[in-house]
C-alpha cells in the first residue's frame, strides 16, 4: 500500500515543483509549424476546428482537433512540393483531408476501414467554413473500403504519385511488411511515402518507465485494431522502409500535445543521459520515403519472430 500511494503522488509532487523546467525547454521538440503562405496559425486552427463529419460527434471533432492539430499541418508539410495523384489511407476524420484539398495541387483518392460490416455507401459528408468568410461548405467525400491487411489494395500497379500512410502502422496486427509491399505496388518508381506514427521512444515514456509506469496502450473497446499495437521508434522505421524499398527523403520527431513527462520523473534529471538522443523524444515520427529500390523477399528478423528461419533475415 506505501508504494501504491507514493507511486500515485509521483505526479503531484512534481507539478508542484516550482523550479521545474518545461520539456521544450531542454529538447526540441516542437519544429516550427510549415503553415500555408498568408495563414497564421490561429488562422489555420480556427479553420481545421470547423470541421464537421456526418455521423461523428462534434464534441469529438473539437477535442480531436485540438489535440492533434500540430500532427495534421506537419503531416501536410511532408507534402510540399508533390503533385500528381495521392492516396490517403485512413482518410476519416478528414483533416489533413482538407489541409490538402485547400492548400495543395494533389489530386486527392480516399481510403477508411470501419469494420466488415460496413454498409457499401462509401461516402461521408464533411462540412466546414470557407477560410476567408463565415460560409459553411458541405461536401459529399467517396472513398475506398477495404481492410489493408487482409484486402488486396483495389487499384492498378504505379498508379499514385504520393500515398500517406497516417496514424496506421501502430495499429496493424498481422503483417506490416506486407502492408507495406502492397503500398509500394501502387506507388510509383520516386513516387513518395508519407508515414506518421507514435514514437515509442518519446519522452514521455522515457519518464513513465523511470516512474515504473507501463507504456503500452489499454485494451479497447473499438477492437483490436482500436489499440496500439506495436509502436516503433526513428531507427526501426528507417530499417523497416530500406527493407521493403524505400529510402528516407526527410524524418524528424515532434511533439504534437502537452508533454506529460514532468508528470512522471524530473526531466532536467535526465538531461544528461538524454541529450545526444535529443532529435528522437519527440511524440510523434515524421517520414517522407521514395519507392527507389526493390523490396527484400524475407521478412525482417528484428520484427518478427516464431517465423521459420528460412523465411526472415
Amino acid at each position: 500500500m506505501n508504494f501504491i500511494n507514493s507511486f500515485n503522488t509521483i505526479g503531484k509532487k512534481i507539478k508542484h515543483h516550482l523550479n521545474i523546467a518545461k520539456p521544450e525547454q531542454i529538447f526540441p521538440l516542437n519544429p516550427e509549424l510549415p503553415l500555408p503562405e498568408g495563414v497564421s496559425e490561429q488562422q489555420l486552427f480556427n479553420f481545421l476546428a470547423t470541421v464537421l463529419v456526418s455521423d461523428a460527434p462534434p464534441i469529438e471533432m473539437a477535442n480531436y482537433c485540438r489535440q492533434d492539430f500540430r500532427r495534421f499541418v506537419y503531416t501536410y508539410g511532408m507534402t510540399r512540393g508533390l503533385s500528381g495523384d495521392c492516396l490517403e489511407l485512413g482518410a476519416n476524420p478528414y483533416f489533413t483531408t482538407i489541409l490538402l484539398q485547400n492548400f495543395t495541387d494533389l489530386k486527392l483518392t480516399l481510403a477508411n476501414y470501419f469494420g466488415d460490416n460496413y454498409p457499401n455507401n462509401c461516402s461521408q459528408e464533411v462540412r466546414y467554413k470557407n477560410l476567408k468568410s463565415d460560409e459553411y461548405l458541405s461536401i459529399n467525400l467517396s472513398f475506398h473500403h477495404f481492410n489493408i491487411e487482409s484486402d488486396i489494395f483495389p487499384f492498378n500497379d504505379q498508379q499514385f504519385d504520393v500515398i500517406l500512410f497516417c496514424e496506421i502502422l501502430e495499429h496493424l496486427l498481422m503483417n506490416p511488411v506486407g502492408v507495406l509491399k502492397e503500398i509500394k505496388r501502387i506507388l510509383k518508381p520516386n513516387g513518395a511515402l508519407i508515414l506518421t506514427t507514435p514514437n515509442v521512444s518519446r519522452l514521455e515514456n522515457v519518464a513513465r518507465m523511470m516512474a515504473g509506469a507501463n507504456i503500452y496502450d489499454p485494451y479497447s473497446g473499438y477492437g483490436p485494431y482500436g489499440r496500439h499495437n506495436r509502436e516503433y521508434n526513428k531507427h526501426e522505421i528507417y530499417l523497416l522502409l530500406q527493407h521493403v524499398g524505400f529510402s528516407i527523403d526527410s524524418m524528424f520527431t515532434a511533439d504534437v500535445h502537452s508533454n506529460e513527462a514532468n508528470n512522471y520523473h524530473p526531466i532536467a534529471n535526465l538531461e544528461p543521459l538524454l541529450k545526444p538522443r535529443e532529435l528522437d523524444l519527440g511524440q510523434y515520427i515524421f517520414v517522407r520515403a521514395l519507392n527507389t529500390h526493390p523490396a527484400r523477399n524475407k521478412k525482417p528478423a528484428f520484427l518478427y519472430r516464431s517465423y521459420p528461419s528460412e523465411e526472415l533475415e
